[in-house]
């Protein structure tokens, strides 16, 4: 097992109805985008580290899984900071980048709302199973079964991608083609993995078709999936807090509505 896989038995959010959790990463998404500022985010911040605890993940493995989120939220507010609104105090100008109270108030904002947003989709998103995931889009949500089961095969192929991408290189580096020209041997390897993923995909879905997956009327699902108690918490806690940082952001003057 490599250690980016979360263990099933200590999952504490494993066994949800991975519907639930697109429920709640959509609640929490959607609320915090209706503002800009940096009060609402970091309350949302704070209790999604909270909940954090009860995920199952050990921190090397949080920290990994998140690790672009990490990444990408600095430079996003950084981005913000030298290129946003300028308003209040200037504090640096040099052609476009123009540094202000209101742009570092802004990047800062951004920053935060990335995580807030970024970090609880990872945290969810890590311990769907996918065959879980095609169970409730289909009986749950009742999703067409045509698109349901091509979109699962499809996630089963995602793991592929890497062993493919070793074969493409040690297969090119035994023909001595290999070994120069990084840039150059990325865009090769790029379109050859490509290649390779179109004519798979038409290999499987003329598999697929011909193992009647698409045959119209109503199919049958080996596994039953619910949507029970569990389920429901799970939404009302990210409604919960969603509508404390919102709740915080307006008590403190602090909300910026983006369409104010």
């Amino acid at each position: 097992m490599s250690i980016l896989t979360p263990h099933r038995g200590t999952q504490a959010v494993y066994s949800i109805n991975p519907v639930a959790k697109i429920g709640a990463a959509f609640v929490l998404s959607l609320t915090l985008l209706l503002s800009i500022d940096w009060v609402s985010a970091s309350v949302a911040l704070v209790l999604e580290g909270i909940l954090f605890f009860w995920a199952g993940l050990t921190p090397k493995v949080f920290f990994l899984r998140t690790l672009p989120v990490w990444i990408a939220a600095p430079l996003a507010g950084l981005t913000t900071v030298l290129y946003g609104r300028p308003s209040g105090q200037t504090y640096a100008q040099f052609w476009l980048v123009h540094v202000t109270d209101g742009s570092i108030e802004l990047g800062v904002a951004t920053m935060l709302r990335v995580l807030a947003i970024g970090l609880p989709a990872i945290v969810l998103f890590v311990t769907v199973d996918p065959t879980d995931l095609a169970d409730g889009l289909a009986q749950v949500l009742h999703l067409p079964s045509r698109f349901v089961l091509g979109g699962l095969a499809g996630l089963r192929l995602v793991g592929l991608f890497l062993d493919d991408w070793r074969s493409l290189k040690l297969a090119r580096r035994a023909r001595g083609v290999g070994d120069s020209g990084r840039i150059r041997r990325f865009l090769s390897l790029g379109f050859a993995l490509l290649v390779l993923s179109i004519r798979r995909g038409s290999k499987l879905a003329t598999a697929m078709e011909a193992r009647g997956f698409g045959a119209p009327g109503r199919r049958t699902y080996a596994r039953e999936s619910t949507f029970g108690w569990r389920e429901t918490l799970l939404i009302v806690i990210a409604a919960a807090v969603a509508l404390t940082a919102v709740a915080v952001s307006v008590s403190t003057g602090h909300w910026n509505f983006i369409g104010g």
